[in-house]
């Protein structure tokens, strides 16, 4: 008598399990779960065939723009261009069926490349979308409907020369962005109605390229943010600055900061190079190390044990030591500049110039090559000045990159 009842009881079991197995597969936002480029999932290929993983599907109607993925309950949303505007876009992430679109807001002209640069952020039933004018959509993620909108304008901030790229954090019932100016650099808006509950009234520093982590140090929640002349930590409650660390940069800073404990990792191209902080007793920032081992333009740098990987401008792709911020190995030849991704012990590379993704392990030992394609079809509305800049993502065994209007997904697992 008992039997159907522990048959169902283990059903519904394994069901949760598995749901819960898939969303820690999920890529929901810019760098993932944690922000950190880390994916926790296994069992993926560690080696490929000669001609590449076997592609899924492609889908040509993006339109313009940099705009990465996110992977969330079995949808891929992104940004791009329809008609005479930007677009967020849901795809069936499986089939690439084009599932909804919602309106942005104008399109970003830009002498390398119109259109979106950002990634969304979904965060259970609702997507947040900055456009590369400044506008910012809440939108139902089933259906694309359109919850509410803000504009970077409105706060104070000026669209800095490349546009908006940041992909905005969702945390702790608000939505992060760093307008810029006098108002305050970042803003912290309610996640329901995008109502302002404080802005950053000590830290004005203008908007830059990069995206927010939150983090915690030494029991107090904060945001870390990096702007052309600073990286800071701001109190998650009110959005005070708790500490501040000089890092003047030139042209353009980019990548996402790293932390770990109590210690927050920077890095810009243009020749600047990379900093590491440890954040003391009284929130006093120390420099542990300070040098150009990793002058990491826009391709991100990702923390795997207790090593840095990413593209340097002049050694190539770099391996460097996380504790001594010492350069352990360097390889130029291999391939050219361009973004990186992480996931089940391996680390995929894509060159920016000619769409060639390189499948090595993330080992201090050496770069480790075990397997190579290129991207095919590539666009044919790319500027003649851009390149192929939007980051890979792997998710739920499947790799998804970008090239403008067309979106390629692959099987890795």
């Amino acid at each position: 008598m008992n039997l159907p009842r522990l048959f169902l009881s283990s059903l519904v079991t394994f069901a949760t399990l598995s749901a819960a197995r898939a969303a820690a597969f999920d890529w929901p936002e810019w760098r993932g779960p944690a922000r950190d480029g880390v994916s926790k999932e296994t069992g993926l290929m560690k080696q490929w065939p000669a001609d590449g993983p076997k592609k899924l599907w492609s889908y040509s109607a993006a339109g313009m723009g940099y705009s990465g993925f996110a992977v969330a309950a079995g949808k891929l949303y992104t940004m791009g261009t329809r008609d005479d505007g930007e677009i967020l876009l849901c795809l069936d992430a499986a089939s690439g069926k084009e599932l909804w679109t919602a309106k942005l807001g104008p399109i970003l002209k830009n002498g390398w490349g119109d259109g979106p640069r950002g990634t969304p952020t979904v965060d259970g039933a609702r997507v947040y979308a900055l456009g590369g004018d400044g506008t910012l959509v809440c939108a139902d993620a089933a259906s694309g409907k359109e919850i509410w909108r803000r504009t970077m304008k409105e706060m104070g901030g000026k669209t800095p020369g490349w546009g908006y790229t940041e992909s905005v954090l969702v945390h702790d019932g608000k939505v992060l962005c760093t307008p810029g100016g006098e108002q305050g650099a970042v803003a912290a808006l309610d996640q329901a109605t995008g109502k302002t509950l404080w802005q950053s009234k000590d830290f004005t520093d203008g908007a830059q390229y990069a995206s927010m982590v939150p983090a915690t140090i030494h029991g107090r929640a904060q945001y870390i943010q990096l702007t052309m002349e600073n990286f800071v930590g701001l109190n998650a409650k009110d959005g005070s600055l708790i500490w501040k660390q000089a890092f003047p940069g030139r042209t353009a800073v980019i990548p996402t900061p790293i932390v770990r404990g109590n210690r927050v990792y920077v890095a810009a191209g243009y020749g600047v190079g990379c900093m590491q902080v440890e954040i003391g007793p009284g929130d006093q920032p120390k420099v542990v190390f300070e040098n150009k081992v990793m002058k990491n333009h826009h391709g991100g740098v990702i923390l795997v044990g207790d090593h840095l990987y990413g593209y340097s401008d002049g050694p190539g792709w770099v391996c460097q030591d996380w504790k001594t911020g010492e350069q352990v190995w360097a390889e130029k030849k291999a391939l050219g500049k361009g973004a990186i991704a992480y996931a089940d012990g391996m680390l995929y590379c894509l060159a920016e110039n000619d769409g060639t993704l390189v499948l090595i392990e993330a080992s201090p030992k050496g770069w480790s090559e075990k397997g190579r394609f290129k991207l095919d079809p590539q666009s044919e509305i790319r500027n003649p000045q851009g390149r192929i800049w939007t980051h890979p993502v792997v998710s739920q065994g499947r790799l998804y990159l970008r090239d403008q209007d067309i979106i390629h997904a692959y099987a890795v697992k």
